[in-house]
């Protein structure tokens, strides 16, 4: 049986997606998948089981992008199609079966939207698959040394970035004398063009408990650090969704994006957000025009360090 699954082409999106992908490598025992995605997220698909293929969709004007997914595609009869992003493709090529859309509308949950798009409830957790060159290189960036925090401290707009020197500070409040992770080393995760974002983190903390991992790694390979870490904190984000998949205790913070859409999913994750409701930012943002600083000045410290002792409480058998 072969599956064409087209999904997103940011980050996040494609990783809140990957339930559904996992569904239907449950159901179908041997099933030989395809998928189409953004170029950056393409990297989140390389350890699929049954994968023959990964097809980037780059963006081109005049949705040319699609004509040539089109080409790419058209030549097969697919057993199963699922078009997440509701394009055109999900109709055109040849298919015995097909799941095109996007979930249905409202205030849900985009996991909850995709199990409502295949009649399932709960809904498929999203998940990764991880091979052994991506673990063995986790142990090789973090090594075995006691308990890690990973921190996320950018993000892809510059409204929901929490301060940098905030993160400092709530790093310090954890693993400095007292703090509830006391001398706990801490990974530090963006990717390259983001690191005056992560570089106070770096520089409050000594070197000897600084793992800078800022640069251009893998998706899998980054979700297999954390899947070494015992806490992630950070923006929203496709880092965050990452982490909540791969089952680190993970508490995302909220600002001008909706928590109730895109909140981080699982029985580990947990969410906190500024005193300001996201109806209350998107007003403002709405009445501001262009954002040229951050949305999240609301969320103190406290507030978050208080959410992350909780998170780690709950999780503390993990």
């Amino acid at each position: 049986m072969r599956l064409l699954f087209i999904t997103a082409t940011r980050i996040g999106d494609a990783v809140l997606s990957t339930g559904v992908l996992e569904h239907f490598i449950t159901q179908h025992p041997g099933l030989r998948v395809t998928v189409a995605c953004g170029p950056v997220a393409a990297s989140l698909f390389q350890a699929v089981p049954g994968l023959e293929a990964i097809l980037p969709v780059r963006k081109r004007p005049g949705n040319l992008h699609w004509v040539k997914l089109w080409s790419q595609t058209v030549g097969h009869v697919w057993d199963q199609v699922v078009d997440l992003r509701a394009s055109v493709i999900g109709y055109l090529v040849p298919a015995r079966q097909r799941l095109v859309g996007g979930g249905r509308a409202g205030k849900h949950h985009r996991v909850e939207e995709l199990g409502a798009l295949l009649g399932i409830d709960p809904p498929p957790a999203p998940t990764v698959w991880l091979a052994a060159r991506h673990e063995a290189e986790a142990e090789r960036l973090i090594p075995p040394g006691g308990p890690v925090v990973a921190i996320g401290p950018a993000a892809n707009w510059i409204g929901k970035q929490w301060r940098s020197e905030r993160f400092a500070k709530l790093v310090q409040g954890l693993t400095d004398t007292g703090g509830v992770l006391a001398g706990a080393r801490v990974a530090v995760l963006a990717i390259e063009r983001e690191r005056p974002q992560a570089q106070p983190v770096i520089e409050a903390l000594p070197a000897g408990r600084v793992i800078d991992l800022v640069g251009s790694r893998d998706l899998l390979t980054v979700a297999a650090c954390l899947r070494r870490c015992r806490l992630y904190i950070g923006n929203d984000s496709g880092l965050m969704h990452l982490a909540a998949a791969a089952g680190v205790p993970t508490l995302g913070l909220f600002g001008p994006s909706p928590e109730w859409r895109y909140a981080p999913w699982g029985p580990h994750a947990a969410y906190v957000r500024t005193p300001e409701s996201f109806a209350e930012l998107q007003a403002r943002r709405d009445a501001m025009g262009e954002v040229r600083e951050t949305m999240m000045g609301g969320l103190a410290v406290a507030s978050v360090l208080e959410a992350a002792e909780a998170l780690l409480q709950r999780t503390e058998t993990v």
